[in-house]
């Protein structure tokens, strides 16, 4: 174990908080882009989805990098190449260089993705108990401090690529510091066998489904929150960046105590509860949709969301019928899919109707939340889950 201020959970840590600032940074600014190249919600739809098609492309090559040359070491290439894309979305002169700029840098993000969760297991190996909750917490700080560095630019009035070039390279920096350790990661030169995309079965597969909705809301609301509030809730291109900066708040908060909660009530009664204050917070946004409390919609849709995918992850840990990495797999590939399919979805049915309706998909997604919950009660006989159980 590492000592000194740079330690391996202080690195992957960086790590999550470097993507998800990355990528918060781009939320803030999906207006701007969509004023700026004059994009129908249909055509700003279509665009979301070549960022999910370039994520979803990276997740098997990202994989075997990472089995190959080490999770750390691949980690910190692509944590380059996502600011890199970054900056190309920035400098996009034209529809026709912005799409492959996405397309580019769903793949970085998505692949990045694969090999710092990777990183993080091993990490958590080593430490010997339970540390991931606190990983995906500082993924979510770092969209915060992406989404008020978006804020921040709409009030001193910068372009996409000053704020880009000057938010991105300053945050980058700092975390790519941190996460520049020397850190050994586990290597796997065997042939790999089985399919590559692997799906949940059994009662898994409604564990799966319950994180399929609330990643398909977080995802939604990291594209379309700002839009939301300028299109239908009337504000401000500057103020509709607090709604989503609202949003991580909320789940920050919820997921650095979420590991308490589950412990108070337990699993089932944790993920019931979380999915009716999500259900709760969407009727608000949707119902009232006015700023005031359509920010407080926001932010109980972050409450929701936040321990929903932890304890999902908990139970294919735990799976009886799987290994763990095969269930775990299993079950982020829907999550995954939720968060990169939520935007491009919302996007279609906004064209076809209007974005309130689309808003209205993330409440029915909620009650599948409630309905599937009894997929994570615990494992009969595991150490691990049996403390959660009440």
């Amino acid at each position: 174990m590492m000592s000194g201020i740079r330690t391996p959970w202080r690195a992957v840590a960086a790590m999550f908080a470097m993507n998800g600032a990355l990528y918060g940074m781009w939320a803030a600014r999906v207006p701007a882009v969509a004023e700026k190249f004059d994009l129908s919600h249909a055509v700003l739809g279509g665009l979301l989805l070549l960022l999910a098609g370039g994520a979803i492309l990276a997740f098997p090559f990202a994989g075997r990098a990472a089995d190959q040359m080490g999770a750390a070491r691949v980690t910190l290439w692509l944590a380059l190449a996502n600011l890199v894309t970054l900056l190309l979305i920035g400098i996009a002169p034209s529809f026709w260089v912005l799409a492959p700029a996405l397309l580019l840098f769903g793949a970085s993000h998505g692949a990045m993705d694969v090999t710092m969760n990777t990183w993080a297991t091993e990490v958590e190996r080593t430490m010997a108990r339970p540390v991931m909750s606190s990983f995906h917490a500082m993924w979510s700080v770092g969209t915060a401090m992406g989404a008020i560095s978006g804020y921040l630019a709409l009030k001193a009035q910068l372009g996409l690529l000053p704020h880009f070039a000057a938010a991105g390279l300053m945050l980058s920096a700092l975390f790519y510091w941190f996460g520049s350790i020397n850190w050994q990661s586990d290597t796997h030169h065997g042939a790999q066998k089985g399919p590559i995309f692997t799906l949940p079965k059994g009662i898994l597969l409604f564990a799966g489904l319950m994180a399929f909705g609330a990643a398909m809301g977080e995802g939604a609301m990291a594209d379309w929150s700002a839009v939301y509030m300028v299109d239908v809730a009337g504000v401000s291109e500057a103020d509709a960046a607090l709604g989503f900066t609202v949003f991580s708040g909320a789940m920050v908060a919820m997921r650095l105590a979420g590991d308490r909660v589950i412990r108070a009530f337990g699993p089932v009664a944790t993920a019931r509860g979380a999915g009716v204050v999500a259900f709760s917070g969407a009727v608000l946004v949707v119902g009232f949709a006015t700023p005031g409390i359509s920010v407080l919609g926001f932010a109980l849709m972050g409450l929701g969301y936040a321990v929903v995918i932890p304890i999902a992850f908990s139970r294919a840990a735990n799976d009886p019928n799987m290994s763990p990495g095969r269930a775990i797999s299993s079950v982020s590939t829907l999550s995954y899919g939720g968060i990169l399919l939520g935007p491009p979805l919302i996007g279609f049915v906004a064209e076809a109707s209007s974005l309130r309706f689309g808003f209205g998909i993330l409440a029915a997604l909620a009650l599948l939340i409630i309905c599937f919950a009894f997929a994570v009660r615990p494992v009969v006989g595991s150490a691990v889950t049996a403390k959660a159980a009440k």
